[in-house]
């Protein structure tokens, strides 16, 4: 039995999510709903219940339907780290600047929470999306983009997808960072590598097997642990490592939240940077510049992501008639040298206890 909840007093007119609430269902269920689309028998009776309590009229529902512009920029994301609240802080301001707004939701990883940020993005009716492209997100953005809602992705590939595009060299910038650690004399150099299924992961992973080859460094697969962009994995995989009969002399981790966790468990064990290893990153912080010998780390071009992503969008808001083919950007990454490394010389400090 739905509970009444005074439609008579409300003061604005009821929204979807007000259907969703009242009908005890998922907003993307009220959605397919309305658009047509087959729903469970149970939760449609719930669905028309609701609106008959909320007073809703079918062309009500229809001035909601996508017509016009919004001004409002969808963003979704993992989470807000520092790479990702970064792009998030200078596409608003962008944004703003030309009149629109971003609307942000985080979905922790969680395929099911994708599948509800969409939703409520469609929901929202905003005029385009720009996100980290999650795998489980594929069939939905697709058909996003099939009813004329521009996508933008960054960071990570939805490959297949007719959307525009902007990412860093991944692959080459991983390459450069540890091909200086080979440089200065380390053969044995371990990664902590990011998720697998995420294409970022997968291009700074082949940076680091490219440098290797490229030296004829053979690959010692002990000193590959995939560590999940997290800082906790990182930390237990940073004891394994350190616990091998030959421990790495050198070390490069594809994100920072995994140099943070590596360097957790290396003041831990009263080791020290550079002298007992050596350390290059994936994205550089304040907290690097911070660190008592300073960390040496691949620097991503935030502003100028955001910046790219910027005219990306306008660009198709502006030529909503335009059939242009979807563009792919990709922009260098600088390293900045500091004080984390050191040319291997045959012998280090302590070792792991």
């Amino acid at each position: 039995m739905i509970e009444a909840t005074g439609s008579a007093e409300q003061t604005r007119p009821p929204t979807i999510v007000d259907v969703a609430r009242v009908a005890g269902v998922a907003i993307g269920t009220v959605s397919r709903y309305l658009n047509g689309q087959t729903v469970r028998s149970g939760n449609r009776d719930q669905i028309e219940e609701a609106i008959g309590q909320l007073g809703y009229q079918r062309n009500a529902f229809a001035a909601a339907m996508k017509t016009d512009l919004t001004g409002i920029v969808g963003f979704m994301v993992p989470s807000l780290s520092e790479f990702h609240s970064g792009i998030l802080e200078h596409l608003s301001r962008k944004m703003r600047a030309v009149g629109r707004a971003v609307l942000c939701y985080c979905h922790d990883d969680d395929p099911r929470s994708v599948q509800e940020g969409l939703d409520f993005f469609a929901t929202h009716r905003v005029d385009s999306l720009v996100m980290d492209g999650e795998p489980e997100a594929a069939d939905r953005v697709r058909g996003l983009v099939q009813h004329g809602t521009p996508v933008v992705l960054y960071d990570n590939d939805l490959p297949g997808l007719a959307v525009d595009r902007v990412f860093v060299e991944n692959r080459a910038a991983a390459n450069r960072a540890v091909g200086h650690l080979l440089d200065i004399g380390h053969s044995r150099v371990a990664v902590l590598a990011g998720n697998q299924k995420n294409f970022t992961g997968r291009e700074r992973l082949k940076g680091y097997f490219e440098a290797l080859a490229e030296r004829e460094v053979p690959v010692n697969r002990d000193y590959v642990v995939e560590s999940n962009w997290k800082e906790v994995e990182a930390h237990a995989a940073m004891r394994r490592l350190l616990a091998l009969e030959e421990p790495p002399t050198a070390l490069f981790c594809c994100n920072y939240n995994m140099t943070v966790g590596a360097l957790d468990l290396i003041k831990e064990y009263k080791l020290s940077v550079p002298h007992d290893l050596s350390i290059v990153s994936f994205d550089d912080v304040p907290l690097f510049r911070l660190y008592e010998a300073g960390i040496t780390a691949v620097t991503q071009p935030v502003e100028q992501i955001a910046e790219t992503i910027l005219g990306m969008l306008l660009n198709r808001l502006n030529n909503r008639t335009s059939h242009a083919p979807s563009a792919t950007v990709t922009l260098d990454c600088d390293i900045v040298l500091r004080g984390s490394t050191r040319r291997w010389t045959g012998s280090a400090g302590k070792t792991a206890q």
